[in-house]
C-alpha cells in the first residue's frame, strides 16, 4: 500500500508534502482555547461597588443530605445556608463588589419568609439601607415560590434609584450544578453595575434579568423557570459584562406614590379563581369575612363566570371593588363597555397575586373606582 502511495509522488514533492504538514501543525495546536482565569482581587486601583447581600432564605440558602438530593431539603433536618457561607463559598465575589451581610429570614420552624411582616420588616430595612450613601445596591435572596410577589412590593414600597436584586435557585446550594453560585454572583454584579440604576427592583437567575412587575415562575423544578410572559427580558448577565435592552415605562420605586411609607397594615383582598361552573359562595364568603378588594381570575380575557357575576354585584353593592385579571397569564385584560358597566378594574397584565398586592396598596388611597382603574393603568 505505501509503495503504490508514493509512486504519485516525485522525490521533490514528499518534500513539499512534509513541510506543509510541519508547517501546518503549530496552527493547528494554537486553535485549540485556552483558559486563563480571572484573578481572584481587582486591581489595586479599581473602586468596588459597596453592596449589601440580605437573606430571606429560600432554596439558595437551603442545604440537602446528599448532593443528588435537589427535591427534598432544607426544613428541620438541614442546617441553614447562612449569608456568610456564601461569602466563603463563593471567594469570586471579593473580585467584584464589597459585601455586607444582613439576615432577615423567617424563623427556621416557617417555610419561607412569606407572611406581610415579613414584608414590612424587609421594607422597612431596605429604605433604610437604600438611603445609606454608602451602599451602592443591594441584592436579597428569596424562596422562588413567592419570590416574584415579594419584589414587586418592594418595586412599589421602596424609595430608590438604586439597585435592588432579587435572586434564588431551583436546587439547593449543596446540589449537584445547583444553580445558587452563579445565580448569586451574577445577582452581585447586576447589583453592582451602573446601568441597573433606575430601573425599579430586578431579578435576575439563569442570567437572564427580569422587572420585578414582569417576571413570572413558569415550571415548578426547571432553572430556566422565571421569565417576563408578556415582555420578555429586561437584560442579560452575560459571562462579560451586564447587558440592557430596554428600560420599564410603569411606575416604581422612587416614582410610586406608595414608595417610602411604613405600612403596618393592609386591607384584605382575596383572589377568586374563574372555571367552569364556579359556585358564586366562594366570593360570598370573602364579602362575609371583610374583604374590601377581590381579583377574579377570569377566563379568556378575564371574565368571570355567571355564578361570579352575581356574587360580584352583591360584593359591590357592599363597597368592595373588583379586579379583572386572566387565567391565561398572557395578554391584558382590557377596559370593554361591558366591563366597564359592570364597575370591574381591568387588571392589565399582571398577575393575579400581584394585582392582589397593587389593589392592597390602592385601597390604602382610595376606594374609587376611576382612581383604582388610574393606579392599574400606571403601575
Amino acid at each position: 500500500m505505501t509503495n503504490q502511495f508514493s509512486q504519485f509522488f516525485t522525490p521533490r514533492l514528499r518534500w513539499l508534502a512534509v513541510l506543509t504538514f510541519s508547517v501546518c501543525l503549530p496552527v493547528i495546536a494554537q486553535e485549540v482555547p485556552t483558559y486563563a482565569p480571572q484573578p481572584a482581587m481587582p486591581a489595586a486601583d479599581v473602586k468596588l461597588p459597596n453592596i449589601v447581600l440580605m437573606s430571606m432564605g429560600g432554596t439558595i440558602a437551603s442545604r440537602g443530605d446528599t448532593r443528588l438530593n435537589i427535591s427534598n431539603y432544607g426544613g428541620k433536618d438541614y442546617p441553614r445556608v447562612n449569608p456568610e457561607d456564601w461569602v466563603n463559598d463563593l471567594p469570586e465575589l471579593k473580585g467584584i463588589a464589597n459585601i455586607t451581610l444582613e439576615d432577615q429570614r423567617a424563623p427556621q420552624d416557617r417555610a419561607s419568609s412569606e407572611t406581610f411582616e415579613d414584608f414590612q420588616r424587609v421594607a422597612k430595612r431596605l429604605n433604610e439601607l437604600a438611603k445609606d450613601a454608602n451602599v451602592d445596591g443591594i441584592v436579597v435572596t428569596h424562596g422562588t415560590n413567592t419570590m416574584a410577589e415579594t419584589a414587586f412590593y418592594m418595586n412599589l414600597t421602596v424609595k430608590t434609584n438604586k439597585p435592588i436584586v432579587f435572586v434564588g435557585s431551583q436546587r439547593p446550594w449543596t446540589g449537584l450544578s445547583g444553580d445558587g453560585p452563579r445565580n448569586l454572583y451574577d445577582a452581585v454584579r447586576v447589583a453592582g453595575s451602573k446601568d441597573a440604576w433606575n430601573k425599579g427592583v430586578l431579578h435576575c437567575m439563569n442570567q437572564v434579568i427580569n422587572t420585578a412587575r414582569d417576571v413570572s415562575k413558569t415550571s415548578a423544578y426547571r432553572v430556566h423557570t422565571f421569565k417576563g410572559i408578556d415582555v420578555g427580558a429586561l437584560g442579560y448577565a452575560d459571562p462579560d459584562q451586564i447587558k440592557f435592552y430596554r428600560e420599564p415605562v410603569r411606575r416604581h420605586t422612587d416614582g410610586s406614590e406608595f414608595a417610602g411609607m411604613d405600612f403596618t397594615t393592609l386591607p384584605k383582598v382575596e383572589v377568586a379563581y374563574a372555571y367552569r361552573d364556579a359556585p358564586a359562595y366562594i366570593i360570598d364568603a370573602m364579602v362575609a369575612n371583610g374583604v374590601k378588594g377581590i381579583i377574579v381570575d377570569g377566563t379568556g380575557a378575564g371574565s368571570p363566570t355567571t355564578g361570579q357575576t352575581e356574587a360580584i354585584k352583591r360584593a359591590q353593592a357592599k363597597g368592595v371593588v373588583v379586579v379583572a385579571t386572566a387565567r391565561t397569564h398572557g395578554g391584558r385584560v382590557q377596559d370593554t363597555i361591558r366591563r366597564n358597566e359592570a364597575k370591574i378594574v381591568p387588571g392589565d397584565n399582571l398577575l393575579p397575586e400581584k394585582a392582589r398586592i397593587l389593589l392592597q396598596l390602592a385601597l390604602t388611597k382610595s376606594s374609587d373606582i376611576k382612581e383604582v382603574t388610574r393606579i392599574f393603568n400606571e403601575y
